[in-house]
């Protein structure tokens, strides 16, 4: 590492390591160095497409000093292992989402972390957009008045037709597209507004063509009072959206921020405003590399990520037991 560019490295190299090291090599302060995956021509592609060194083994790329920090996209149940092994070996980390499955996993990652003074970012890109930023500006300026209520939605079908893979195993993906949708929009909700207080949500079933739940839909109470919805199915058509209600004004981003609509309380109908796109993957990495230069925490750090898996392990249990729960007992 030098005071400009940081060496990383990826482990677990599927669909999602291909996004990630395209956005890598944008930063402009990432050097991707070294791969590792278990299947060697999984690996061996890689390393040709982004011109990196296959590490032979776990150990070999984690004790290696021609890296900084490692980039992780593998099965979420492998998370909580991988995150102590490369704190263990003074690498700085970023782990996609979600953070862990559960709440306990996410404290021994933090603690392992803390012990060896390395970093943790957790991949929630969506406070990267520029249209979630300025809601997020609109919010603390008072432009939107006291801010009441705010809502999400992340859809898409991938489990219409679901593959037999990982993804569809409910043991990875609990509550169905919360844990590959939705806990996105719960961060930025949490971005916008803070964390909950308490929740109430229903998982089911529906169309049934996979073994998840079909559609997840959280109502929320904030620590400020305010209240919150957040949507998420794997089965209905796309949608991406982000809105925050106040009593001056409501403020929408739509289709994952690529337009941006506003109302004041005494207009009739929202009006579009003009909103800059940005790759919000590439500006999260290049937010880690420049926090391992630095030292600083990420605005996505380990804490960031286990709210949302208490807010996950939350969903489960108002979900299962048909009641609202509170949060701090899951924390």
């Amino acid at each position: 590492m030098n005071e400009n560019r940081v060496r990383i490295g990826s482990i677990g190299l599927g669909r999602w390591a291909h996004t990630l090291a395209r956005a890598a090599q944008k930063t402009g302060n990432i050097d991707l160095t070294l791969c590792f995956d278990p299947e060697q021509e999984v690996a061996e592609q890689f390393s040709n497409e982004f011109e990196c060194t296959v590490s032979s083994s776990l150990e070999d790329i984690l004790n290696s000093d021609k890296i900084d920090g490692v980039i992780i996209a593998t099965p979420h149940s492998t998370h909580t292992k991988l995150v102590c092994e490369a704190a263990s070996f003074k690498k700085d980390i970023f782990i996609e989402k979600p953070f862990t499955l559960n709440v306990k996993d996410a404290h021994k990652c933090i603690a392992a972390a803390k012990e060896n003074n390395t970093l943790i970012q957790v991949g929630h890109k969506r406070r990267w957009i520029n249209a979630n930023k300025k809601l997020k500006e609109l919010v603390v300026t008072g432009e939107l008045g006291e801010v009441h209520h705010l809502e999400a939605n992340y859809s898409k079908p991938i489990m219409q037709k679901p593959k037999d893979n990982w993804r569809n195993n409910p043991l990875e993906s609990p509550a169905g597209g919360m844990t590959a949708l939705g806990i996105h929009m719960v961060d930025l909700l949490y971005y916008l507004a803070g964390t909950a207080k308490r929740l109430s949500a229903f998982s089911k079933k529906l169309h049934g063509k996979s073994n998840l739940d079909d559609v997840t839909s959280i109502l929320f109470e904030f620590e400020n009072g305010q209240t919150g919805y957040v949507a998420t199915s794997v089965v209905v058509p796309f949608n991406l959206s982000a809105a925050v209600y106040g009593t001056k004004a409501n403020a929408w981003s739509y289709d994952d921020g690529k337009k941006m609509y506003f109302q004041t309380k005494d207009e009739s109908s929202r009006k579009e405003i003009a909103i800059e796109t940005n790759d919000c993957v590439m500006e999260e990495l290049k937010h880690f590399a420049e926090c391992i230069i630095s030292r600083k925490t990420p605005l996505v750090s380990g804490h960031e990520g286990l709210e949302i898996i208490a807010t996950l392990e939350a969903v489960l249990e108002s979900s299962n037991m048909g009641k609202v729960v509170e949060l701090n007992q899951f924390r």
